[in-house]
């Protein structure tokens, strides 16, 4: 069964959050709340953790997950930034938002795209990533948990909190439950690998960034 830990929304306590990094930090693998929806998450250092993560999303190893950073500053260190998407970027994090981006040598292989050498980042508007990430010291690894069964449908998808912590009760090491509710909505993807943005998936925060795009022009 996994340790559950309930935490205060806007002031984990720091008793809990060292906890949960010694955890990670050995290995652990949790279930945790998100700006967008509940997440699978893991140490991005600890590769057996990366691996589990890679195994309850039934993921090949060439495709590549998305990962948590603190900050902008936090990103250029494991991901090459161009000057126009540093400035896209800074408009719109913190918040709902994946990119698409160069990898650099600090991101581990089993968790960029092994063909593109590309990797998905975040920097999520919430106070319990917030927080953990900055008492952890690197990033943390970030899947929906949005497993598949044997139908390739999700049974896990729009599923209310106590029942998706249910489901994933023998399936991850950790629970954290900050009392927000499972959202059902992910992150809006966008690749900035090439000189125009583009849009991979629409998702929370889409109107943001739509209207960032549309009035790009003139900010250059």
């Amino acid at each position: 069964m996994a340790t559950v830990y309930s935490l205060h929304p806007d002031n984990p306590q720091k008793r809990d959050i060292d906890k949960i990094v010694d955890a990670l930090q050995k290995g652990a693998v949790m279930l945790y709340p998100t700006d967008t929806v509940y997440a699978i998450g893991c140490d991005i250092n600890v590769k057996s953790a990366v691996e589990k993560v890679r195994r309850l999303k039934q993921l090949s190893n060439d495709k590549p997950l998305t990962f948590l950073c603190s900050s902008l500053s936090n990103i250029s260190q494991y991901a090459l930034v161009s000057d126009r998407a540093y400035r896209f970027m800074k408009h719109l994090i913190p918040g709902p938002y994946t990119f698409v981006l160069p990898a650099t040598k600090l991101v581990p292989k089993l968790v960029q795209n092994p063909k593109r050498k590309t990797t998905g980042i975040r920097v999520p508007d919430s106070t319990f990533c917030s927080v953990l990430l900055e008492a952890l010291g690197n990033p943390i690894i970030s899947a929906s948990a949005h497993i598949l069964d044997e139908n390739g449908s999700s049974p896990t998808f729009g599923l209310e909190k106590a029942k998706l912590f249910d489901c994933f009760d023998k399936l991850v090491d950790l629970i954290i439950d900050d009392d927000s509710e499972p959202g059902e909505e992910g992150s809006t993807i966008v690749d900035l690998t090439d000189s125009e943005p583009v849009v991979v998936r629409e998702g929370l925060g889409w109107e943001e960034v739509s209207s960032w795009l549309t009035g790009v022009g003139s900010r250059e």
